[in-house]
């Protein structure tokens, strides 16, 4: 097998646990790039992505404020699908900066997690 990077390992880590206590709540994965940032809401269960907003198509890059108005916008997209209580799933990014702007204002949109 080979070695994985620390990057994959605290994201293994960081699923493994989540699965562990989802209790069969959809999942909120997150990923950036130095461009974007990505956000969908999963339902592991049926293996569908029932929400997703990033910032493609648009010219704000991906900055603070980028993923804020990603995580508004997402919780906009799950208050529609009717999704409420999500477990929120940071892959192997730390929760700081732009993934932690995007959590917050996902939160302020109504979004339980």
């Amino acid at each position: 097998m080979a070695k994985l990077s620390l990057f994959d390992r605290r994201r293994r880590r960081v699923r493994t646990a989540l699965k562990a206590r989802s209790g069969g709540r959809p999942r909120l994965s997150v990923h950036r790039s130095g461009r974007h940032i990505y956000a969908q809401i999963i339902d592991d269960a049926a293996g569908r992505t029932v929400a997703a907003a990033s910032t493609l198509g648009t010219k704000v890059g991906a900055n603070v404020d980028a993923a804020a108005k990603v995580g508004s916008d997402l919780a906009a997209a799950a208050k529609k699908a009717g999704v409420t209580s999500v477990v929120f799933d940071r892959g192997g990014f730390l929760f700081h900066g732009r993934v932690k702007a995007l959590a917050d204002a996902a939160r302020e949109g109504g979004l339980e997690f």
